[in-house]
């Protein structure tokens, strides 16, 4: 089959209407993209038919290469030239002030965009098990939030989110993760599914440390008494760790999917990835994200405002939110990343 011509590399915006009839350009030709416009005549192109079942917002493919049709899929990324990197020092993004860190852990940004620095936040104690909150409701989070806990040596609290999915990933520390009655071993760098219902505690070998994650957004974790032995067995496979085998380019970039479908998690992701020392193109995402950095240091950019970022510091992104981030560093950046709802990290506008 012939390949289709590549308008725009990137995905486009659109906002469709419940019931309305959407004829997407498969050709690459049309004028009016991403609709056809009747210019695949003659060619063995055919426009794909897509019928809003409700109003939503949704990225339409732009480069023609989707599997998803009409969809993007993030296929875009790794076309010949499609990766575009910003200069940080043109004359507009010289103009964009940055933002110091203080005392207090939040450094805010434009609109709820923010960075939540661990090494600055107030643990509240329950037992051995220390934790805050890094965002939710109250934060401006609609879809998703994030804790951070420290837990010493030994048998940790039952922890619950009660109706929500739950996403662990481990930083520091080796031991077991118990989820409704089962047990799991984990190490350092270790991603975990405790599906809705469900509860989770640690048995630490060592000090650990993790960041906890919900979809949906939950205003604080609770603490049962007791453990409930109701684990799921549809999904057995809880852990998530990292593989090289299984990464996903994006030019120089790559990113590794974590906790996902496979986990029986359908309404949050959870994926690792690399960030060379580079500027990327400011973007947005249809998608609620939490970006944990775990090493390095960079900057994080929005419209009009910039901010350092290094090791256990936490980026929140609303949806729709322009946004960039810089890494200073040879080697690069590995981050840890939740979005909600969302199972693509590399769809982006």
């Amino acid at each position: 089959m012939a390949a289709p011509e590549t308008p725009r590399t990137k995905g486009y915006y659109f906002e469709v209407q419940a019931g309305r009839r959407y004829f997407w350009c498969a050709c690459g030709r049309s004028a009016t993209q991403p609709f056809c416009d009747g210019s695949h005549a003659g060619t063995e192109f055919q426009p794909v038919l897509f019928v809003a079942e409700k109003d939503e917002d949704v990225i339409f493919c732009g480069c023609k290469r989707t599997a998803t049709r009409p969809f993007c899929d993030g296929a875009h990324n790794n076309l010949p030239g499609a990766y575009h990197e910003d200069d940080p020092d043109s004359d507009a993004n010289r103009a964009v002030g940055e933002i110091s860190h203080g005392a207090e852990p939040e450094v805010r940004l434009d609109g709820e965009c923010y960075v939540f620095a661990t090494s600055r936040a107030k643990l509240e104690p329950h037992g051995n098990f220390s934790w805050c909150r890094i965002a939710g409701p109250d934060t401006g989070a609609r879809y998703q939030s994030q804790f951070y806990a420290e837990i010493g040596e030994g048998i940790s609290p039952v922890v619950s989110a009660r109706d929500r999915h739950v996403i662990l990933f481990v930083t520091q520390g080796e031991g077991q993760v118990e989820i409704a009655g089962r047990r799991f071993d984990f190490a350092a760098r270790t991603g975990a599914y405790v599906k809705p219902g469900e509860a989770f505690r640690l048995h630490a070998r060592t000090p650990t440390k993790l960041y906890i994650s919900t979809g949906p957004a939950l205003e604080a974790l609770s603490f049962p008494d007791a453990m409930a032995h109701n684990f799921d067995g549809a999904h057995p496979e809880r852990l998530a760790e990292i593989d090289p085998a299984q990464r996903h380019a994006m030019a120089e970039r790559y990113f590794q999917m974590l906790v996902s479908k496979p986990h029986g998690s359908s309404l949050i992701t959870q994926f690792i990835g690399n960030i060379p020392r580079s500027k990327a193109e400011p973007h947005k995402h249809l998608y609620e994200e939490a970006l944990i950095f775990l090493n390095g240091a960079g900057m994080v950019w929005t419209e009009r405002t910039k901010t350092r970022v290094g090791p256990g510091d936490v980026l929140f992104l609303p949806r729709k939110q322009t946004h960039s981030v810089q890494c200073l560093v040879d080697g690069g950046f590995d981050v840890v990343g939740v979005i909600c709802p969302g199972d693509n990290p590399s769809i982006n506008y």
